[in-house]
């Protein structure tokens, strides 16, 4: 599905529409995404709680299935400082799909390394639809793949 605006929001129905907002987010940023994932738990579940702490670049998200809280990237690093609040949505769900977006740095010859500059964490509200980019942040994170291994 492509994503329809109504009024000022973005509506979708699934992790591709996320990425699409968090690649237009993005560019305006002036860091446009180059690799993203879709958040799913261990029990195979793609819903949870939201949580993030922008200020210390700290995520956690809490399944809705099996309630296992999970902290995203490199939030154990810095979660000590971290006074995370909880995302909801304008309909007042509190319950989201996630998909994950990083920037990387670039070599001289203009080659992607695989440092992480920036993330993006982009949510969409399976009550609503809503779609967005909810949290982001520099990240200097040295091996993108793992950063989002650990998502």
């Amino acid at each position: 599905m492509t994503l329809v605006k109504r009024g000022e929001y973005w509506y979708g129905e699934n992790h591709e529409d996320i990425r699409i907002e968090l690649a237009r987010y993005s560019r305006r940023n002036a860091y446009p995404v180059d690799d993203f994932t879709d958040i799913k738990c261990d029990c195979g579940n793609d819903t949870f709680q939201f949580f993030t702490d922008e200020n210390a670049g700290v995520a956690i998200r809490r399944c809705s299935n099996c309630g296992r809280q999970h902290l995203m990237g490199d939030s154990a690093d810095f979660v000590d400082e971290a006074e995370p609040c909880q995302h909801e949505c304008i309909c007042e769900g509190e319950v989201f799909q996630i998909s994950a977006g990083i920037h990387r740095y670039r070599n001289q010859d203009e080659s992607l390394s695989d440092d992480v500059r920036w993330l993006y964490l982009g949510c969409r509200c399976p009550a609503c639809g809503l779609v967005g980019c909810y949290a982001d942040w520099k990240n200097e994170y040295n091996g993108y793949t793992e950063l989002l291994e650990k998502m």
